[in-house]
């Protein structure tokens, strides 16, 4: 007779625990990531950067960014016209930079260019 729904060992597959040590080098990281993002946000909102070189050439805290938060931190960039660029470049507003295809991303430093 098999065993009762109750009595079979459930399947849950979840992270393993992680160590006090371990979350504070994870929250660390974290941190400096979330500054380096924001002074680049600053340096493409001052024009020190130039988003469609950022693009070709992401650095590594970059990579999981969203293309869209990017885009409104450029100058005269808001939120419709940035909605704009993506769906012209067939872009999920979710999509990250390290996300885009080749083609997501030529297609998108020819508009910016312009």
């Amino acid at each position: 007779m098999p065993p009762a729904a109750s009595e079979t060992p459930a399947k849950h597959t979840t992270a393993p625990e992680r160590s006090l040590h371990q979350r504070m080098i994870a929250l660390t990281r974290a941190n400096e990531i979330r500054t380096k993002r924001a002074q680049l946000k600053r340096d493409l909102k001052a024009g020190r950067v130039a988003i469609h070189e950022l693009l070709m050439e992401p650095p590594s805290y970059v990579e999981t960014a969203k293309v869209f938060d990017l885009l409104l931190a450029v100058p005269k960039y808001g939120r419709v016209k940035a909605n704009k660029i993506l769906n012209v470049c067939r872009i999920s507003p979710s999509k990250t930079i390290g996300g885009l295809s080749p083609r997501q991303r030529a297609e998108l430093v020819a508009l910016l260019r312009r």
